[in-house]
């Protein structure tokens, strides 16, 4: 059996995190919220291992460009940012820090056809379990 995709849902808004959480573990993700970078998110990083990475960029304490920095010292996961800034300034530099796309909340769930905007990066196809996408 193949093992499912892990995505790590980096967001202090607990409604977003939680709706986002729901519909990918319908499609078949196994996911994690983790709301603050400081007091759970290295730590979450390291031991659950995720495919991909969903970052807010508003965070309390550290902006989400700052985690995206730190992230890409060690790690070349996919990450896509979500943010309510929607200014081409803002879309660049996230893209130009390391981040894989970058999606403007409130965003559609059928984005590209996909149950979140989790498609950009490439995930393999096989999830381990019986859903369709």
């Amino acid at each position: 059996m193949v093992a499912k995709q892990k995505i790590l849902i980096v967001d202090d808004d607990n409604n977003i995190a939680e709706l986002i959480s729901l519909y990918l573990t319908k499609e078949c993700f196994e996911t994690k919220n983790c709301k603050r970078w400081r007091a759970g998110f290295k730590k979450e990083f390291q031991t659950f291992r995720p495919n991909l990475i969903l970052l807010d960029l508003m965070l309390p304490g550290i902006d989400g460009y700052q985690v995206c920095r730190e992230i890409r010292h060690t790690s070349d996961v996919p990450i896509i940012m979500l943010s309510a800034k929607g200014e081409t300034f803002d879309k660049v530099l996230g893209l130009e820090l390391g981040a894989d796309d970058y999606i403007i909340k409130p965003f559609d769930s059928k984005r590209a056809g996909c149950p979140c905007p989790c498609r950009s990066p490439p995930l393999p196809a096989q999830t381990g379990c019986s859903c369709k996408r």
